[in-house]
């Protein structure tokens, strides 16, 4: 039988001790690991690398939320609280599920229920230093938050020091380096265009020759970009323009 590893964060160890109770009567999840912090969360996440989630919300000094948005890679969440006002911001995170404490057997049923036909076509999840096409990634700015999957990103942009995630009609700041975005990007599915900008081949509407053998490219949301002579000559090789 295929089994899907999972780790708890939850401050309440009475709380933990129940979802462990529920969590054992079905033999497809194994729990790899427990937090009652983030910190010490985000140490177990980064060494384990879970394939799920069980994520309490309100948590003393960080909560769930900035646990997520210090993680590189975000695994199937199932946010569990007792505080239902989160419900609908919890689901703006685009999470698996969201279980309500005291956390109720048969409720707790339907969720594993939805994870089934995952565990089942899923192969063990095994470290890469890269993200794949499905990978998924945590953006907060603001009170905004999303959970965004790789293929979907348009374009990342330097801003000073935080670079720009393009997705849909959303371009919020992240604070991290372009380069070191595109270390851990899918290889051939991103093109650095210049010093700037990182753009997703698959979302390009048009390429255009434009001044001195430079190309002008136009991305589907309409951002024009101009690539740099020699990113220009490398993408007329790569991709026989």
């Amino acid at each position: 039988m295929k089994k899907m590893t999972a780790v708890i964060v939850e401050d309440s160890r009475l709380a933990r001790n129940e979802l462990k109770e529920l969590i054992s009567e079905y033999s497809q999840i194994e729990i790899i690991g427990e937090a009652e912090n983030v910190n010490k969360a985000y140490q177990l996440m980064t060494s384990t690398f879970p394939q799920l989630l069980f994520l309490d919300i309100n948590m003393p000094r960080k909560n769930g939320f900035e646990l997520l948005e210090m993680l590189d890679e975000i695994p199937i969440v199932i946010f569990t609280t007792a505080y239902d006002e989160y419900a609908i911001k919890s689901f703006e995170y685009n999470a698996f599920d969201y279980l309500l404490k005291p956390i109720d057997s048969e409720r707790f049923a339907k969720t594993i229920k939805k994870l089934t036909p995952i565990i089942e076509s899923k192969e063990r999840l095994h470290r890469s230093d890269l993200f794949s096409e499905n990978s998924e990634i945590f953006i907060k700015d603001g009170e905004n938050c999303w959970m965004i999957t790789i293929k979907d990103i348009i374009l990342f942009e330097i801003v000073g020091n935080y670079t720009r995630v393009y997705f849909n009609d959303k371009k919020p700041l992240i604070y991290k380096s372009l380069n070191q975005i595109e270390s851990k990007l899918p290889k051939g599915l991103f093109f650095r265009t210049s010093r700037q900008q990182i753009i997703n081949i698959k979302m390009i509407k048009k390429v255009i020759p434009y001044f001195k053998g430079t190309l002008k490219i136009i991305m589907n949301n309409n951002i024009e970009i101009q690539t740099s002579r020699r990113q220009s000559k490398l993408f007329k090789e790569h991709f026989d323009f």
